[in-house]
């Protein structure tokens, strides 16, 4: 088993640990609907990237009730 041969003390072990935190998230906004969303990604609202529509909401299609 592995022992320490000095004690780290609060203010080393903690500078050493400075760069380990988390960066907040940098939310756009989506030029078709204008909901936050995350950048180079789908938007989950609207289903648009880059002014395309990539995803067809469910809103938006209309089927028979006789073909389903």
């Amino acid at each position: 088993m592995a022992v320490q041969q000095n004690k780290v003390s609060k203010s080393r072990r903690n500078n050493r640990r400075a760069h380990d935190s988390l960066s907040a998230a940098n939310p756009n906004e989506c030029a078709n609907c204008g909901e936050l969303k995350r950048p180079h990604h789908i938007c989950a609202a609207c289903g648009h990237y880059d002014d395309n529509e990539i995803i067809a909401q469910n809103e938006e299609i209309d089927l028979d009730e006789e073909a389903a």
